[in-house]
């Protein structure tokens, strides 16, 4: 199961909408920190962890289609993710 499929059975369950929730917080607090952003508060972190989560399932569905991450390999694909996104909002932010 990649991470966008694991963000679209998480919306069915409390307990997947938490564990969700988690595992963005997780990756946008760690992906900020991997970049030097400095962080986003906690809302921030979580949104870009989501986003980051979604780009990184993508991605990672069109390199490896139907392959299982579990948990641990979702949190890694969420976290990839999330740094390709901040890396594309500095690119962005700069040039304006």
């Amino acid at each position: 199961m990649t991470t966008a499929a694991i963000v679209l059975a998480a919306t069915f369950s409390v307990t997947g909408l938490i564990i969700w929730l988690i595992i963005g917080l997780i990756a946008g607090f760690v992906a900020s920190r991997i970049m030097g952003a400095g962080g986003y508060g906690i809302v921030g972190d979580i949104i870009v962890g989501l986003v980051g989560a979604f780009i990184g399932g993508l991605l990672a569905n069109l390199l490896i289609p139907d392959a299982n991450f579990g948990l641990i390999g979702s949190i890694i694909v969420a976290i990839i993710g999330a740094v390709i996104l901040i890396w594309i909002l500095r690119l962005v932010t700069r040039r304006r």
